[in-house]
């Protein structure tokens, strides 16, 4: 399937206001010197479709006894915590809620506990834009994340993604869906993203047409 092109200049358009906390989030994972990745909407873009998205959503392999260290290093890079007693918030909640402070953007880190947001983590690759090194799962495992998220922004990051992937490991994709399906009693995940990971219909007509122009 031959990807789509990116609209650079919307990816930039949208996640220029994001450049200076994603700078700071980076440096605080390589001084922390924690496994992890940017999500959410920052990913979709980047591996996907470019839209709009006001925060950053990341998964950060943190150990509880690491939580209050982690944030004492976060501090250094200019990132507090949106509330108190965060620490014990994300014993509790495997959420750390944080902001950064020279442009108040919300960054949401979720900690990483399950087998599969760990491998996803050692996965990860870096991505560089606006002169930030930005650590980003694979498009597989992120249409993963999405798939079992699955509310209807979801499943349109998917659909972008496919869309702008030249090569998808379908297989993978397919093995953990049906996975977290079963764990989540959720059998029709699989169902719903396998229709997504089709060849969008104007890229079969394109083919099909060439295969038409080739016979005559």
């Amino acid at each position: 399937m031959a990807p789509s092109k990116r609209p650079r200049s919307l990816e930039s358009k949208f996640l220029s206001p994001l450049f200076p906390a994603l700078r700071a989030l980076s440096e605080l994972l390589k001084k922390s010197r924690k496994q992890g990745m940017v999500i959410g909407g920052v990913a979709s873009s980047l591996l996907g479709q470019p839209r709009l998205t006001v925060d950053i959503d990341a998964t950060v392999v943190i150990d509880d006894e690491d939580v209050d260290q982690f944030l004492i290093q976060a501090a250094t890079e200019g990132i507090s915590p949106r509330g108190l007693h965060s620490a014990e918030f994300m014993r509790r909640s495997a959420m750390l809620l944080l902001r950064h402070d020279a442009t108040g953007i919300p960054i949401d880190i979720n900690q990483g506990r399950l087998p599969f947001e760990l491998l996803a983590a050692k996965r990860a690759t870096i991505k560089r834009r606006g002169g930030v090194e930005i650590p980003m799962p694979t498009p597989e495992d992120l249409i993963v994340m999405k798939a079992v998220a699955h509310r209807p922004k979801d499943l349109e990051d998917i659909r972008g993604i496919v869309e702008s992937q030249a090569k998808l490991d379908v297989g993978y994709i397919q093995r953990y869906v049906q996975e977290f399906g079963r764990a989540l009693d959720m059998p029709e995940l699989w169902k719903d993203i396998a229709v997504l990971l089709k060849q969008p219909p104007m890229i079969r007509k394109a083919k099909a047409a060439r295969t038409v122009k080739r016979k005559k």
